[in-house]
């Protein structure tokens, strides 16, 4: 006679089962740990909101554009620099490859990690820039002393370290002081002070450019914060009156100002302060609406100086032409919308202030970029924000965007909520 054992007598508490071959499937499920990988990672990313991959996805496809762009523009110049047309290419790679863990690392901190080394961050970036003007170590390039000199083949740009450091301390201190923003000795000290020595360092190494976009991530984070704009007129007054007398304590800088303001009419300038620009107006000029094809630029065939740092975006009008051109302009628009979704998102002060400073600082630059470019101002040296060749502008920038992305992720407690149904 057989008996058969109900299936709810196995003994309590036991993780196997037995299956009809007598085997224990417990066996078999860790010997095939890919459904249980696939859940883990699906775990990870749907705690991400669609701000989180708008922006994410955005910047991806700006990083893989820049770097083709610095393929197509850099090319001429790496082979007669090195005799390896890939040279700048590879640089550029190694950077953005070196930015992505950077980024996807910072996108998974907590606010209170960003408030702990925002004080750190500030010391030390100032600290670097003092270096930069103040010791051997700071390197002249393009006229600006501006970059930081650490061996024959390690150079580091501190200006673009204090932008994120900046973002970080001034959204730190704002969100401690939003009860205080009334009162305008309360919110000069301390931004007055470290402010000031972050910008009039950049300043006295001769980068207007940088110190300018400095100064707009400033603005942008006191008017984001809610300051009155009635104190805001002091900054503006400042900026109103700095700029202009950086400019002229500059033989060059005063001439290219001059030159700008008589839109390159002088045949004698062609030559010397209007090459790069009137060659920056040609190559957009022949790109038409559908360009000359990636990769047949004749601008880059050293006719045009920077052609894959700061004049990348005539470049890409030459060769993608207008369309190209056009493409740019909204996926940073694109990049705009992703910024202005989180800040709606997110009601704690802190993460508002910093999102909206990283907004300020990207969109302002790559605005800034493309008119100097188009001659709507004049000559600044300012890059492409993530589209440009530069290591230390492209891994500050990706720094950026990861510490916005930190902050459009769904929040703790929500997670939790759904965790626990």
């Amino acid at each position: 006679m057989t008996t058969s054992i109900p299936r709810d007598s196995r003994r309590p508490g036991s993780d196997s089962e037995t299956t009809p071959t007598g085997t224990s499937s417990t066996r078999d499920r860790a010997a095939s740990p890919g459904p249980a990988a696939i859940v883990a990672v699906k775990k990870i990313f749907a705690a991400e909101t669609g701000n989180f991959f708008l922006l994410l996805g955005t910047t991806l496809f700006l990083i893989v554009f820049g770097l083709v762009m610095v393929l197509s523009s850099s090319s001429v110049t790496s082979y007669t620099q090195s005799a390896d047309f890939f040279s700048g290419f590879a640089r550029q790679s190694l950077f953005a490859l070196i930015g992505l863990p950077i980024m996807l690392i910072a996108s998974r901190m907590p606010a209170t990690f960003w408030k702990r080394w925002a004080p750190v961050l500030i010391l030390g970036s100032i600290t670097l820039q003092l270096l930069v003007v103040a010791t051997p170590l700071g390197v002249s390039i393009g006229g600006n002393r501006n970059w930081l000199r650490l061996s024959d083949s390690i150079s580091l740009q501190p200006s673009e370290v204090t932008k994120v450091a900046l973002v970080i301390w001034l959204a730190w201190i704002l969100s401690l002081k939003a009860d205080r923003l009334h009162d305008l000795r309360q919110l000069a000290w301390p931004i007055v002070p470290v402010a000031g020595a972050a910008v009039g360092l950049v300043l006295f190494g001769g980068d207007l450019g940088t110190g300018i976009i400095i100064m707009l991530i400033v603005f942008g984070a006191l008017f984001f914060a809610g300051v009155k704009l009635r104190f805001l007129a002091i900054p503006l007054v400042f900026i109103a009156v700095a700029v202009p007398l950086v400019g002229l304590s500059s033989n060059s800088r005063s001439d290219r100002i001059s030159v700008w303001m008589e839109q390159c009419s002088s045949a004698s300038d062609y030559a010397s302060l209007c090459w790069q620009t009137v060659h920056g107006w040609w190559a957009l000029a022949a790109g038409g609406v559908f360009g000359v094809g990636l990769g047949n630029s004749k601008a880059k065939w050293s006719w045009l100086p920077a052609a894959d740092n700061d004049f990348i975006f005539a470049i890409i009008g030459e060769e993608l032409g207008l369309l190209g051109a056009v493409t740019v302009l909204v996926l940073f628009a694109v990049l705009a919308v992703a910024f202005i979704r989180i800040i709606r998102a997110n009601s704690d002060p802190f993460a508002r202030i910093a999102v909206s400073a990283v907004m300020v600082w990207i969109i302002g630059q790559a605005f800034v970029n493309i008119g100097v470019v188009l001659g709507v101002l004049p000559v600044l040296g300012v890059p492409l924000p993530l589209i440009s060749a530069g290591g230390t502008a492209l891994v500050s920038s990706m720094l950026a965007i990861g510490i916005v992305l930190s902050f459009a992720r769904q929040p703790d407690a929500a997670r939790a909520g759904v965790a626990s149904r």
